[in-house]
């Protein structure tokens, strides 16, 4: 799991914090896969005494999977590899910001007239 998560680094833009809203990439050792979702929640889990936190996700799947993972702060932010029923799993934000700035706008985000690579337009 470990070379595939370098891979994956020098791919993905990754940031050090995760929060609701996130677009997270997870890692899955067994079979081996690696999926994006959606931070949709994340709430203390109150009946522990360490901290741990319930985290809901929306993998991004057809059909989408709603999931719900028990984790500490540093399975759910990348800091750590940690395992379920056995089987590695590596969990960590996106940066969408960083991969936007490899030549991709978000919605509604307008052009600033720089030099960002080839632009399409309506030519009649």
């Amino acid at each position: 799991m470990e070379k595939t998560l370098r891979e994956i680094e020098k791919l993905v833009p990754m940031k050090d914090e995760t929060a609701a809203g996130d677009v997270v990439i997870v890692v899955m050792d067994n079979p081996l896969m690696v999926a994006y979702a959606l931070v949709l929640d994340i709430v203390r889990d109150t009946s522990k005494r360490d901290e741990w936190w319930h985290i809901d996700f929306l993998f991004l799947t057809v059909p989408p999977q709603p999931v719900t993972w028990t984790l500490r702060s540093e399975q759910f932010t990348g800091r750590e590899i940690f395992t379920m029923g056995g089987d590695k799993r590596f969990v960590k934000a996106v940066d969408l910001e960083r991969t936007v700035g490899m030549g991709m706008r978000l919605p509604g985000e307008e052009d600033d007239g720089g030099d960002g690579g080839p632009q399409l337009r309506l030519v009649d």
